[in-house]
C-alpha cells in the first residue's frame, strides 16, 4: 500500500502562520523562559506537570477519545495510529512511530487505535485501509498518510506537524521527566503562594471595579513572565472580551450581523455579544458558519477570534470540543 498525503502542505494552509504571530510569540517566550531558568539553576527541575516517557505512547478507545486525544491536543499534537493485530504493515510502522514520537521528547504524543475494537472511530475517520495515520492539533483533525513510508519521510512529516502546531496554535508540547517512571504520585499539600499571586489578585480587583484596561494589563504582566499560566490566560481572554463589548450598541451590532452575513467584522462583534450573553453555542456556531463563507485574511480573522473565545470558556468544555470538531470539518 503506497503512502499518500505525506506533505503537510496539502493539509494545512501554511499562510495562516502569518496570521498567528501572537501564538508564535507566546511559544518563543515560553522557550526563552525555560532556557533562562535552566541557565540560572544549571538545569531546571521538572515541573509538577511533567510526564514520564511512557506517557508519550498510549492506547486509546472510543470512551476515552475526547479526554485522551481531543483535550490533550490543546497541549501537544497527538498522532493517531490506526492499526490491527492481523495487519503486518502495522507491525512495521507502529514501532517506528513510537520511536520517533519518543525522540520528540514531549513535542508529540502517539495514540494507538485498534480498529477491530473501535469500529466507530474507524468509521468517523473514514478509514479505508490500515495502517492509517492522522494528527489532532487543538481539536482539529489532519490526515497525514496511509500505509508504510520510509523513515525519513515520516520524520519530515512529523517535524512539519510540530512546526504547524507551534506557529499556528502556539502549542509547544508537554514536559517530559525521564526520572518519573514508577515514581510515587505527588503528596497533596497546600500550595505555596505563587510569584504572580499579587498580580492575579490585582487583576481580579480591577475587574470587580470595572477597570478592564487595568485587568488586561495585569494579566499580560503575569503572562510576560509565565506564558503557560492558565489562570492568567483565561482571565485575559475574559477581560479582553468584556472590553470589546463594553461600548457596543447591541441592537446596532445584531442588525449589522443580520444584514451582512458574510461580513467577518459584523459576525465577530455579534459572536462577542452572544458569548457575553451566555449564548455560547450560538457564538461558536456563528463563527464556524462565517469561516465557511470567507477566505484568506477574513477567514483567518474569524478563526482566530473563535480560538480566543474557546479560551474564555475553557478547553475541557464539551461545547468547545464540539465547536473545534465543526471548525476542523470546515477547514479541512
Amino acid at each position: 500500500m503506497q503512502p499518500r498525503n505525506m506533505s503537510m502542505s496539502g493539509v494545512v494552509d501554511l499562510a495562516a502562520v502569518k496570521a498567528a504571530g501572537e501564538a508564535k510569540a507566546k511559544a518563543e517566550q515560553a522557550r526563552a523562559e525555560a532556557a533562562r531558568q535552566a541557565s540560572q539553576g544549571g538545569g531546571a527541575a521538572p515541573s509538577a506537570g511533567a510526564v514520564p516517557p511512557s506517557a508519550l505512547v498510549v492506547d486509546v478507545d472510543e470512551a476515552g477519545f475526547e479526554r485522551d486525544v481531543l483535550q490533550l491536543s490543546a497541549e501537544v499534537p497527538v498522532v493517531l495510529d490506526f492499526w490491527a493485530e492481523w495487519c503486518q504493515p502495522c507491525k512495521q510502522l507502529s514501532p517506528l512511530l513510537e520511536r520517533l514520537v519518543t525522540e520528540a521528547n514531549g513535542r508529540l504524543v502517539l495514540a494507538k487505535v485498534d480498529v477491530d475494537a473501535n469500529q466507530m472511530l474507524m468509521q468517523q475517520f473514514q478509514i479505508q485501509g490500515i495502517p492509517a495515520v492522522f494528527a489532532v492539533v487543538a481539536g482539529q483533525v489532519l490526515p497525514l498518510f496511509q500505509g508504510v513510508a520510509p523513515e525519513q519521510q515520516i520524520r519530515e512529516t512529523l517535524a512539519q506537524l510540530v512546526q504547524v502546531a507551534e506557529e499556528r496554535f502556539g502549542i509547544i508540547g508537554i514536559e517530559v521527566d525521564p526520572n518519573a517512571e514508577g515514581a510515587p504520585g505527588p503528596v497533596e499539600t497546600e500550595a505555596p503562594a505563587g510569584p504572580h499571586d499579587a498580580l492575579l489578585e490585582a487583576a481580579v480587583v480591577a475587574l470587580d471595579a470595572g477597570d478592564l484596561g487595568g485587568a488586561v494589563q495585569a494579566y499580560k504582566n503575569v503572562l510576560a513572565d509565565d506564558p503557560g499560566n492558565t489562570e492568567a490566560r483565561l482571565g485575559l481572554a475574559q477581560a479582553e472580551l468584556l472590553a470589546r463589548v463594553q461600548h457596543m450598541n447591541p441592537q446596532e451590532v445584531r442588525t449589522a450581523a443580520a444584514e451582512n452575513p458574510r461580513d467577518p467584522a459584523a459576525q465577530i462583534a455579534a459572536a462577542d455579544l452572544d458569548l457575553v450573553g451566555g449564548h455560547v453555542e450560538d457564538a461558536f456556531g456563528r463563527l464556524v458558519d462565517t469561516v465557511k463563507v470567507t477566505f484568506g485574511d477574513d477567514r483567518d480573522a474569524v478563526r482566530l477570534r473563535l480560538l480566543e473565545l474557546f479560551e474564555v470558556i475553557g478547553a475541557d468544555d464539551p461545547r468547545v470540543t464540539a465547536a473545534r470538531t465543526a471548525l476542523a470539518r470546515v477547514l479541512f
